[in-house]
This record gives structure tokens, C-alpha cells and sequence, in this order.
């Protein structure tokens, strides 16, 4: 049910996928929330990844009706580079949490309608909904989840490949924990900073592809052995290029 419709009151928080980086991405369900919003938040992580809320405001311009609306954008707390990563994360969580509280009240009314635009789909790899329900805590809202399509989608329609192997089960997993537990059968890996690729036996085939839906997505097929260096090299240059990456790859251990 949309903040707008009858018989709902209060805040109301759409989290709406908006694919990634394809407008044609965006589903007719994410559309109506689009226009159902009053205000958008954003996370300001910098100059060097400000495209990435640019990006989110061409979506409002391509899709919404009605002008009106507006964006309200919140600087991205700091995130510990230390040792132990999952106390970093929580206490990067709560920063964002404490941030998104203030926001959600100083910025929306007490009937007003907001969105966070997630990249993909807000069930993977993404933060947003582990933070509203801290949020919630604090603040009171209430909030749907409008799904989006994921990179694992976009990276396997582009490379035009199933995700699994016929009967076979496929780990989504981080660059983390590929290096900490190796690779058996197919697994999709996002987040790796690292090309953690490169610790797999050489004729392990790989389907990488980078900035998937937009005009300077990469894409790489082949062994290890074969484009690993090549990806490797690649990656470097566009993250220098722009300043940010986002890649996803799909890795299957020879038989």
C-alpha cells in the first residue's frame, strides 16, 4: 500500500530498487512509488562518486509526472578501515541510522511520504533495510520495499548465460569470503575490491562485467588464466578513471 492511498497515516518510507544503471531497469511498481514521493534521501559520499546520486536524480526526472518533489542529501559517515569488519560495519550502521533519524524527522512531515533509492535490489548486498529497522526505533514510519533488478540479473542477461549449472546450486558470496573459503561449483561474487578471482585455479571460467547498464559497462569472458590479468587491469584503470566501481562476476570451477 503506498503512503498516499487512503487509510494510511503517518511517515511512510518507500525503499524502491532502481536496477543497475539502466533506466529501462526500473519496474511500472517502482515508477508508482517514484511519483507517490515527496522526498528523496541521498547518501553524499563525495565528488568522486557524485554521479551515483546523479544517477538517482535523472531516474526522478525520466519517471516522475509532478514536479514537487525534492532531494535531500545526507553525508555518508566514515566508515572504519580497521581489522575487525563486522564491528566496523555495525558502527558504520549506527552512524547512518542516527543520521537517517534526524533526517526522517527534521525533513518529512508527519504525513509525508520519503524513498531511498536503492542500487539493484535492496535485498542484496545492501544496507538500507538493516538501517530503517534501526531507525524505526527512534523515529516513527512505516515503509515498503519495492524490488529491483539485481546485478546478478543484468550480468547474466548480458553475457546471455543461465546462472546455474543444470540441478546445481549457486553461492552469492563477497570477495572476503571467496578468499577465505575458496570455490566449489558456480558462485557470483560482488563486493571484492581485491579481484579475489585471481586465487582460483587458472582454468576456472569467469564472467565479469562492470557499470552493467550504463554507457561504460565492461565485459569480460574467458579463464583465469586466460583474462584474469586483463580484467585486473582494466578495473584499475576505470576506478581511476572515475573515481568509483561497481563489478560483479560469475565463477565456475572447471569440471
Amino acid at each position: 500500500m503506498w503512503g498516499g492511498e487512503e487509510g494510511l497515516l503517518g511517515r511512510h518510507i518507500h525503499v524502491i530498487g532502481i536496477g543497475a544503471g539502466d533506466p529501462g531497469f526500473v519496474t511500472i511498481q517502482a515508477i508508482k512509488a517514484l511519483n507517490d514521493t515527496q522526498v528523496f534521501f541521498a547518501m553524499d559520499k563525495g565528488e568522486a562518486k557524485s554521479d551515483l546520486v546523479a544517477l538517482r536524480r535523472d531516474i526522478c526526472a525520466r519517471f516522475i509526472r509532478e514536479p514537487g518533489y525534492r532531494f535531500v542529501e545526507l553525508p555518508d559517515p566514515k566508515r572504519s578501515a580497521g581489522s575487525d569488519y563486522r564491528g566496523a560495519v555495525s558502527d558504520w550502521h549506527a552512524a547512518r541510522a542516527r543520521l537517517w533519524a534526524a533526517a526522517i524527522r527534521d525533513e518529512l512531515g508527519t504525513d509525508g511520504v520519503g524513498a531511498f533509492l536503492a542500487w539493484g535490489d535492496p535485498s542484496l548486498y545492501d544496507s538500507t533495510l538493516r538501517i530503517l529497522d534501526a531507525v524505526a526505533q527512534a523515529v516513527d514510519f512505516d515503509y515498503d520495499v519495492v524490488p529491483g533488478i539485481t546485478a546478478v540479473q543484468a550480468l547474466t542477461a548480458r553475457h546471455r548465460i543461465p546462472l546455474n549449472e543444470v540441478g546445481e546450486p549457486v553461492v552469492i558470496t563477497t570477495g572476503r569470503q571467496l578468499r577465505a573459503h575458496g570455490l566449489s561449483g558456480s558462485a557470483v561474487v560482488m563486493l571484492d575490491g581485491d579481484c579475489s578471482f585471481q586465487a582460483c585455479p587458472a582454468d576456472t571460467r569467469i564472467w565479469w562485467g562492470a557499470y552493467l547498464g550504463t554507457d561504460d559497462e565492461l565485459l569480460v569472458t574467458g579463464t583465469v588464466g586466460d583474462v584474469g590479468d586483463r580484467i585486473a587491469e582494466l578495473r584499475a584503470d576505470a576506478r581511476a578513471r572515475r573515481g568509483w566501481i561497481m563489478d560483479t562476476y560469475l565463477l565456475r570451477a572447471a569440471d
